[in-house]
Formats: C-alpha cells, sequence, structure tokens
C-alpha cells in the first residue's frame, strides 16, 4: 500500500527483520490461554445455571468467544507461529466457531490492508455509509449476523458478488462455504437427534448475544477518519487496559499493525513505540469515548455521507485522555 510517509525513516530493515521474527512459544501461549479461558468460564457456567450469578459469567463466555476473531486475523497474517499449517489449522478452527470461514475472511482482509479506507476496493467498506440505525443495528450485532449467516448460503449456492474476489478464488470461496454449512447443519441434526442444548446455551447464544463488545473493537479501528492511503490518517489505534489487550491479541495498536503487518502481535507495543518515537502518536480513543462521538455524530438525521472523506471527524473530547496527529 502506498502511503504519504517513508517507513524506513521510522524502522530500519533491519530493525525490522528483529521485530517481524516469529516465535512459537508466543503463538501458543496466546491460543492456549485464550482457549483455555473459554474452557474455564464455560465449566463455571455449568455450576451456575440455577443461579443469576451465571449473567456476568454468560457475558465473559461469550465476549471470549467472539475476541477469537483476533486469533484468526493474526493467524491470517501467520504472524502467531512459525509453521504455516499450524498458522492455517487454527485459524480454520476460529473461523468455523466464529461463522467466519477463514479463506473467505483472509481475501477480505488482505483487499482491506491494500486498499484501506477506499470505498472501491477495501474489502471491508462493502456497505452504504452509515446511518445511526443502520450504526447501531450493526454494532449490537442484529446485522452483523444476519449478514454472516446470509454469506455462508449463498457461498454455499455457488453465487460470489464480493468484488475484491478474484474469478480464479471463486471456487474456493464456495467449497469452504459448503463444508462450513454442511458441518452446522449435522451439528444441528445431531443436537435435536441427542435432545441437546448444549451447543446452543455454550456457543451459539453467549456467541450471538455478546457481540456488541466486540463490534466496539471494529468499529473504532477506521471509522470516521481519513479516506486516504496515509496509514497515520485512516487508522487508529485504541486506549485500553492489559486484558482487553491480551482477549484482542494487542490488535489495539491498531496502526502499528497496519503498518508493519508482518511484525507479531506480540511485538506491537514495542513497534507502536518506536512509531510514536519517528512519525508521532497516532489517532487514539478509548472504546466508550469514540462510541459516544459516532452516535452524537449520526444523531439529527445524519449520515456518515454528510462527513467529508479527507477529513478526520471522529476526534475525543477534551478531558477525554485520547491524542490525535492534527490533520494536515
Amino acid at each position: 500500500m502506498d502511503v504519504s510517509f517513508d517507513r524506513r525513516k521510522i524502522l530500519t530493515p533491519v530493525r525490522l527483520r528483529e521485530l517481524a521474527q516469529k516465535n512459537d512459544f508466543y503463538g501458543w501461549a496466546q491460543a492456549l490461554s485464550h482457549f483455555g479461558a473459554i474452557g474455564l468460564t464455560g465449566l463455571i457456567m455449568t455450576q451456575l445455571w440455577d443461579s443469576w450469578l451465571i449473567i456476568p459469567v454468560f457475558i465473559a463466555h461469550g465476549v471470549l468467544i467472539n475476541f477469537l476473531y483476533a486469533g484468526q486475523h493474526e493467524l491470517s497474517h501467520g504472524t502467531p507461529f512459525q509453521t504455516k499449517w499450524v498458522n492455517e489449522m487454527f485459524g480454520r478452527i476460529i473461523g468455523f466457531i466464529v461463522i467466519f470461514p477463514r479463506d473467505f475472511d483472509q481475501i477480505m482482509h488482505f483487499a482491506h490492508h491494500q486498499h484501506t479506507s477506499n470505498w472501491e476496493k477495501d474489502g471491508e467498506l462493502a456497505r452504504e455509509p452509515y446511518t445511526l440505525r443502520s450504526y447501531l443495528l450493526w454494532t449490537i450485532g442484529v446485522t452483523y449476523w444476519t449478514t454472516r449467516f446470509a454469506r455462508i448460503i449463498r457461498l454455499a449456492r455457488g453465487v460470489v458478488v464480493e468484488p475484491y474476489i478474484r474469478p480464479d478464488q471463486h471456487a474456493k470461496v464456495i467449497f469452504e462455504g459448503r463444508i462450513h454449512l454442511a458441518l452446522y447443519v449435522l451439528l444441528a441434526i445431531g443436537s435435536i437427534a441427542l435432545q441437546s442444548w448444549a451447543l446452543v446455551a455454550y456457543w451459539i447464544a453467549p456467541m450471538l448475544l455478546t457481540k456488541v463488545v466486540h463490534q466496539m473493537q471494529n468499529t473504532i479501528e477506521h471509522l470516521g477518519l481519513e479516506h486516504s492511503n496515509d496509514i497515520m490518517t485512516n487508522t487508529r489505534s485504541t486506549q485500553t487496559n492489559a486484558v482487553m489487550r491480551w482477549m484482542c491479541w494487542q490488535m489495539q495498536y491498531h496502526t502499528a499493525h497496519h503498518m508493519f503487518p508482518s511484525v507479531p502481535f506480540w511485538k506491537l507495543k514495542e513497534l507502536n513505540a518506536a512509531i510514536e518515537e519517528g512519525a508521532g502518536p497516532p489517532h487514539k480513543m478509548s472504546y466508550l469515548g469514540f462510541q459516544v462521538e459516532i452516535i452524537k455524530a449520526l444523531m439529527g438525521g445524519k449520515t456518515e455521507a454528510d462527513y467529508p472523506e479527507h477529513e478526520v471527524w471522529i476526534i475525543p473530547r477534551a478531558g477525554g485522555g485520547s491524542m490525535r496527529l492534527p490533520a494536515e
């Protein structure tokens, strides 16, 4: 992707190679701790079904499942593990769990990196400009999940409409969609035959009902920034705590990730420090601070299209503890 600054002024090729070194220890530690946390909350749920105390555990369980996508994202980049097939294996497992097939997501996401914030080419901008209603429906998960389910069915039918998927990639995503749909149907049939609600109680329901927390991460990363080819003005990092950074595989250092996507997740904090020293602080907001500002911006009948594409229009307010670079 072309950018309006020289990345070599931030990192020398030697330093970049050092930061881009993969280490299986960190990949296994992150993956096992994340899946382990899901197993633990699931186990606690089994002990609390007759108690109101299950509610916070249910929420934590669902949030942990949703944030597995952060792992799928990293695995698509091939950075957590040195061995290629291990990255692919975990990516496919997570893609099945979060109903987001790995090959489809990888194609879409690479288009997003190559054409960040380009309305015509960015794989994550295949939508109409937000209104307040459409934004809220997407954020709480209603249209997110209906889109995901409908896409699986459409791909299984052999229909590919996404412009960022090349014709030679159609067969791959169609086959993947058919495998996913077949396995979901088999699980549903098995559950009915066994008269078991386990998959709904421990997987589908918590994942669907807590999507809003993960959507706060998805929406903060680029929305309300410039539609330009400059990573420092089209990407936003997130101010949050260590637990959230662990759960999101450090993806809150989002500007750092977009600038040097070959750097593994566990090196992003160090990379972010180098970027701040060499290019200045990136745009940065808190989860709740961003949500307040975007909802305010879309109130009164305004839409995303009412704001200039080449200016930053969601910025932190005074006292919000956030930072931004002045637009040039």
